[in-house]
């Protein structure tokens, strides 16, 4: 039984992420994403303006006439999500967790796929793998992922991005999309992350609060770190300490863009209260773009 809270919760992403997907996504996810390769439709005769190229010649002896062939796009993609649920990922200051915006980006993702009549999967990691729900097509899958990453309980508190990596190149063979949706604050994944990036098409999504990367004047402030416990004590009041505080999270930021520009992968970078859509659609306009 799911409970009421989370079932509202569900229902209204539902309605607003597949508006956003009728509204705004419309034709954006098919040109950015194309199929895996071309497949062999029919033989049919020449037709004046058809391709020289494409005459089948065995046929064409045969029948004594030009007769050529005719391919179309073989469009069934797979997409899998690999969503962090650290602790770390319930935190936000901006009206939504930051795992609350990766459900959402999920959604609206899983919603445009399955109008493509493509297939979505998901696993979801913290220091382990938590759950994997093998891909699919249908909005009803659709919908238990957005339940699975809105309502899942991790076991876990830390972060393995190589180990979600390492695991899903072990699950999936076949050549898929995949949306790794993080804040990023685990180490040591360049590696496993270059290596999967040569057989599938990785995208990372990094999820930030704004309170991350700027810090306002309030006075002391206790921060915990969710991850690992542990506890500072923060003076906001003194300018220099926020001028710190501030030039580290864009260091960061920084950092991490030129980490995944070097290894050729795709960066979508997104604050909560972001207008998610509206980036979305920039970075499907820009793929297709570079495409």
């Amino acid at each position: 039984m799911i409970p009421k809270e989370l079932s509202k919760k569900i229902r209204y992403i539902q309605i607003y992420t597949s508006k956003k997907v009728n509204d705004v996504l419309a034709g954006e996810y098919q040109s950015a994403f194309k199929g895996a390769g071309m497949e062999f439709d029919e033989v049919r005769e020449y037709q004046p303006g058809d391709e020289v190229r494409s005459i089948d010649w065995n046929v064409t002896a045969r029948q004594g006439h030009p007769f050529v062939k005719r391919f179309h796009e073989e469009r069934e993609l797979t997409v899998m999500f690999l969503v962090d649920l650290s602790a770390s990922g319930q935190f936000g200051t901006a009206g939504q967790l930051k795992n609350d915006l990766a459900a959402e980006l999920c959604a609206l993702l899983s919603f445009s796929a399955v109008k493509s009549n493509d297939k979505v999967g998901l696993i979801l990691f913290t220091d382990r793998i938590e759950r994997f729900i093998p891909p699919a097509k249908s909005v009803s899958h659709a919908l238990r992922i957005i339940r699975e990453v809105l309502g899942f309980r991790p076991t876990g508190a830390q972060t393995d991005i190589a180990g979600a990596l390492d695991f899903l190149g072990r699950v999936i063979r076949k050549r898929c999309v995949v949306f790794l949706v993080s804040d990023f604050q685990g180490e040591g994944f360049v590696k496993p992350m270059r290596v999967l990036s040569r057989k599938h098409d990785v995208i990372a999504v990094s999820v930030s609060d704004p309170r991350e990367l700027h810090l306002p004047d309030v006075g002391l402030l206790e921060l915990e770190d969710a991850e690992t416990g542990e506890i500072v004590l923060v003076d906001t009041g003194s300018r220099a300490v926020r001028a710190n505080y501030d030039r580290m999270g864009e260091q960061q930021r920084s950092h991490l863009a030129n980490t995944f520009r070097t290894m050729d992968v795709d960066q979508i970078e997104l604050l909560t209260g972001d207008d998610y859509a509206k980036k979305l659609v920039h970075f499907f306009r820009r793929r297709e773009k570079r495409s």
